[in-house]
């Protein structure tokens, strides 16, 4: 199995040392300083108390490397349109892209039944870049769990969770999905094949959809929001909304809105990695996760007031901030 991470940061980084330290031939695109001290010194994983470091093919240009099975992505979302040209060395015929991404993928309304089958989400792929040298025939869904950062170029720490749920937009269980679930469960990982992945999507939106922009304008942990009155009513509001709209598109919620904030408050003072991107002067991926809800919520024709009004704030928060992708 050849396998590219491409966009090698936290996430991506903990996938290839875990999955290169199984047998998988894998190799990175990244850049800057992180590429540099890759291709110097290798690429090390801090977790769960080991420290292992593995040497891997790595460049900034894809042509380096050449066609894949796989190629895993771990950019963020507002990254995605200009990079997804710059895959297509990546790509053979049959080339599965697998997005190790947090929101609503571009791929979403891929062959649904109804109204909205392949329908294409502006607030995420503007000019549908993405949807045409992604094709979302290539997808596979991908829901990610774990915590992690880049302590250093070069260098990767692993705080918690080792869940990636998979699926195939069409929820069948392909001969790609399931090799590629028991590459990632040989590496330690636990990869199950979830049948509806967009239900389990939208269970890890629910939260990322209220909890980032609410800590973006009050600068606050996820235990601290879920605990106060205020802040917990607005992201109570938020998801409410959001549910409503979700189930008109034939989303199922395995959990109630109370058991969700729960989960949020039980990770305990965490920041989010909107707040992280903002303390770090990054772009903050606000349209990948609260935009496109309001776009979808417009598709259905389903007031969101309390989703728009928070978006309408964060968004200014960013403008000043000078953290609103452009």
């Amino acid at each position: 199995m050849k396998l590219c991470v491409f966009g090698a940061g936290a996430i991506g980084g903990y996938l290839a040392v875990k999955l290169a330290k199984a047998g998988v031939a894998v190799s990175l695109v990244a850049r800057g300083p992180h590429l540099a001290a890759i291709r110097a010194n290798g690429l090390t994983l801090r977790s769960e108390g080991e420290t292992h470091s593995v040497r891997l093919p790595a460049s900034d240009n894809p042509a380096d490397l050449g066609p894949q099975d796989y190629v895993m992505v771990g950019l963020k979302a507002h990254q995605l349109p200009a990079a997804a040209p710059t895959m297509k060395p990546l790509l053979g015929e049959d080339t599965a892209i697998v997005a190790a991404m947090n929101g609503v993928p571009w791929w979403y309304f891929y062959g649904v039944a109804g109204p909205f089958r392949d329908a294409r989400l502006k607030s995420i792929d503007p000019e549908g870049t993405v949807w045409e040298n992604l094709h979302p025939r290539r997808a596979i869904g991908c829901i990610v769990y774990p915590a992690a950062e880049i302590a250093e170029p070069g260098v990767i720490n692993h705080t918690y969770s080792n869940r990636f749920d998979l699926g195939e937009p069409d929820g069948t269980r392909s001969p790609r999905v399931e090799a590629l679930s028991q590459a990632m469960i040989k590496a330690g990982l636990k990869a199950p094949i979830r049948p509806r992945i967009r239900d389990d999507l939208w269970v890890k939106l629910w939260g990322n959809l209220c909890f980032n922009p609410v800590s973006l304008l009050t600068g606050a942990t996820l235990e601290a929001i879920a605990t106060d009155p205020g802040t917990r009513a607005v992201c109570r509001a938020m998801m409410v909304e959001a549910r409503a709209m979700a189930e008109k598109l034939g989303v199922t919620f395995a959990i109630d809105v109370d058991k969700r904030i729960a989960g949020a408050q039980g990770v305990g003072a965490h920041k989010t990695s909107m707040l992280q991107d903002l303390e770090r002067g990054r772009p903050v991926e606000l349209d990948a996760l609260l935009g496109v809800v309001i776009e979808m919520a417009r598709l259905v024709d389903h007031p969101v007031p309390m989703c728009e009004a928070v978006l309408a704030l964060a968004r200014q928060k960013a403008a000043t901030a000078g953290v609103l992708p452009k």
